[in-house]
């Protein structure tokens, strides 16, 4: 198919401007002031008063449903295909939380594999909080070299839920993802669950600084809640993920805006952990109120950054497109609106919110109206 957005704002050569796109099959094809086509199957796309930007990248999502740490009535139920596709999320990395008992890898590859055939493109993480992993195939270096979706491995640390793994343990770990990463052309990462721990980073700071591993291999996430550790560990190289929580929006935006200007260029992304749970607990770590993070916080978090915040909308998106793409090891096939690049778009409306998305070229939302429904969605 073809498709070409006319009048649409693109931020190029410094400046947004007004420009028109032209989509062929799953790629962005040509970008310019003014495209003139004339061709019977042209599908043509008024972008007028909208910005277009690159689709939305989160790298940690619970799309199999989080929770369950108040039983079982406290599971927060798997994620919708409408979900993202409405928040403009056209690439997202699902992954386990705490549970990874009544939730399995199998089931998160399933799911990684359902929303890859609705036109998202979808990665996973094997593993959860705990250590040992919980694996696919028996072995984590397994699953990340043979199966396609699976990219890293996911682990807790510095939290009161957390498998408390020792240095050794962590630094083995790290070392197999990183070669399994090489072996199977992938980010081969190991994405921390960080929480209010004593420590902080320490443990991720000792093994940096014994061993050769490469810093890109950890990646911490949640970054909110050790934000100083965090810095530290961008200055040294390494990215960092901050959560968009929807409480307190602002102030988190305010907090990933100061990050942005201290931690060294592209090395700031961030994440909804959408579908996963937001319990509340007390001092004595007693669960006492349970909420769940939504993806619709990505994008919401991104407009107050620029309405609220006055943050320049060309750098608000960054940690979401760019930054992340890099992260993954995607750029430039995505995180970017380029010549060649996946045709993951999306159209802004003039509060800054998705109108209109394009996920490798497919248009899955048309002026707010959904057009790739998933099955049973409206049970």
């Amino acid at each position: 198919m073809i498709t070409l957005i006319k009048n649409v704002r693109v931020f190029r050569e410094d400046a947004w401007k007004k420009s028109d796109i032209l989509i062929s099959g799953e790629a962005v094809e040509k970008i310019d002031s003014t495209i003139s086509l004339d061709y019977d199957g042209l599908k043509t796309v008024d972008g007028e008063g909208r910005y277009a930007i690159p689709g939305f990248i989160d790298s940690h999502v619970h799309i199999t449903g989080g929770g369950g740490e108040g039983s079982f009535i406290t599971q927060v139920p798997p994620i919708r295909l409408s979900a993202p596709v409405r928040a403009g999320v056209t690439t997202l990395v699902g992954l386990l939380g705490t549970d990874g008992t009544t939730r399995s890898v199998a089931n998160l590859v399933a799911k990684t594999k359902a929303l890859n055939e609705f036109g998202m493109t979808a990665y996973c993480l094997t593993g959860n909080y705990n250590y040992p992993s919980p694996t696919l195939t028996g072995d984590v270096m397994k699953d990340i070299v043979f199966v396609n979706e699976i990219i890293g491995v996911k682990l807790a640390i510095t939290d009161h839920r957390s498998p408390n793994i020792s240095e050794e343990g962590l630094i083995k770990l790290a070392s197999d993802v990183r070669v399994a990463g090489m072996l199977g052309g992938k980010a081969g990462i190991v994405h921390m669950h960080t929480g209010k721990g004593k420590n902080g980073y320490k443990l991720l700071f000792d093994i940096l600084e014994k061993t050769d591993i490469p810093i890109s291999v950890f990646r911490p996430s949640h970054v909110n809640f050790c934000c100083n550790d965090g810095i530290k560990l961008a200055k040294m190289g390494g990215y960092i993920d901050f959560t968009c929580f929807p409480n307190d929006m602002e102030d988190n935006c305010r907090m990933i805006i100061n990050a942005l200007g201290e931690a060294p260029e592209g090395s700031v992304t961030v994440s909804t952990d959408s579908n996963g749970s937001l319990p509340i607990w007390n001092e004595k770590k007693e669960m006492i109120g349970i909420g769940a993070a939504k993806i619709s916080a990505l994008p919401e978090t991104v407009a107050m950054m620029v309405k609220k915040c006055g943050y320049p909308l060309e750098k608000a998106i960054k940690p979401a497109t760019e930054n992340a793409a890099r992260s993954l090891g995607l750029y430039p096939k995505k995180g970017v609106l380029s010549e060649g690049s996946d045709a993951d778009i999306v159209l802004l409306d003039s509060d800054l919110m998705p109108d209109t998305v394009f996920a490798k070229g497919k248009c899955m939302v048309d002026k707010k109206e959904l057009k790739v429904r998933a099955n049973f969605e409206d049970m």
